[in-house]
């Protein structure tokens, strides 16, 4: 019987099934979805826990054996059956259909975990068999679309709200990382009170202090503060940090620069190129800004600039027959032609 994951703590609070599979792409979901599980077993008395793993060395008889086996002590017993691969071979097949037929309610739960099984793998004869003995759960994959929506459920479950620009800022940052993003959540709800979150509150938490140095970095750029600029290049190659991240953060401001201008100037909305290059906050007024003190001749130098660094950071020759350069002096030259050199167009 298949139950939809957001129906399974329903599901619970009514009866407990004698058998669980899960399975699913999204790990924190089937993670989630397990320790639910587990924690009815536990409100149920069921005390006792047997863990077996599926390997190569495995012996599908222990599965057998162990629902078969008595506590010690007459208590009831969940027991978990792992297979990290998904594919449990012709033995396991049988052992799987064999077992189910075992399956009966009383003293004993069992909970598969499997990762996300494939089509054939749902049409098999042991999944068939299990699904028609137990509960089937399946964790889906959460998509770049979805997921502001799953930010903003996981924020209200703590009692707290964000605004779209904000959630789209947390998607933005863990990159479809459901593990990450439920992690940032939590941070949130550590850091701030019950209620609605300021961008800035989001931003700031979310951004460890090496990367928010780095994207600080890409704002005194975009405010054409050049000494700031200077000192913040220096400061970051002091702290030891990787030029390639300066350089990726660096990059994808002159990326979103260039692609505005260029917008405008084919007479695209600037607030419709804003919002799709997820400009939005206080950030938006200093990018404006930007863009009016930098040409598209000086915008495309720079992206021909971020090009050469990169050549640089990987070790690669130079284009041409200008020797290698050093990849923290041109960061900086290139942060300052943003931040101060650039002509109005």
């Amino acid at each position: 019987m298949q139950v939809r994951l957001d129906a399974l703590s329903a599901h619970l609070a009514k009866r407990l099934a004698p058998l669980y599979l899960v399975h699913g792409d999204e790990h924190l979901l089937a993670i989630e979805a397990s320790d639910r599980i587990r924690a009815a077993a536990r409100k149920a008395d069921f005390n006792e826990r047997d863990v077996l793993q599926v390997d190569r060395y495995f012996k599908w008889n222990r599965l057998v054996e162990s629902g078969q086996s008595l506590s010690l002590f007459g208590e009831r017993k969940l027991i978990e059956l792992r297979i990290p691969g998904g594919k449990p071979g012709k033995d396991g097949s049988a052992a799987l259909q064999a077992y189910a037929k075992t399956v009966t309610e009383g003293d004993t739960i069992t909970l598969i975990t499997l990762p996300r099984l494939d089509g054939d793998q749902k049409k098999s004869a042991w999944f068939s068999a299990l699904d028609g003995v137990g509960v089937t759960i399946e964790a889906p994959v959460v998509d770049r679309t979805r997921l502001p929506a799953w930010i903003a459920d996981r924020l209200a479950a703590q009692g707290q709200s964000a605004d779209g620009d904000s959630l789209a800022f947390l998607a933005d940052r863990v990159e479809g990382n459901l593990l990450a993003a439920h992690q940032e959540v939590q941070k949130l709800g550590l850091l701030y009170p019950i209620g609605l979150l300021r961008f800035e509150d989001v931003r700031d938490a979310v951004l460890d202090v090496a990367r928010y140095d780095v994207f600080k970095l890409g704002e005194a750029m975009l405010a054409g503060d050049a000494a700031r600029v200077a000192r913040m290049v220096e400061g970051l190659r002091g702290e030891g940090e990787s030029p390639v991240l300066v350089h990726w953060a660096v990059t994808e401001e002159v990326r979103a620069l260039f692609r505005a201008k260029l917008g405008v100037a084919n007479g695209q909305p600037l607030s419709t190129l804003l919002r799709s290059l997820r400009v939005w906050g206080a950030r938006e007024r200093v990018f404006e800004g930007a863009m009016r003190r930098l040409s598209l001749p000086v915008l495309r130098d720079a992206l021909a600039r971020c090009a050469e660094i990169d050549r640089i950071v990987k070790g690669l020759r130079s284009i041409g027959s200008q020797p290698m350069g050093d990849a923290w002096t041109e960061l900086s030259r290139l942060g300052l032609l943003i931040a101060g050199r650039g002509t109005a167009a």
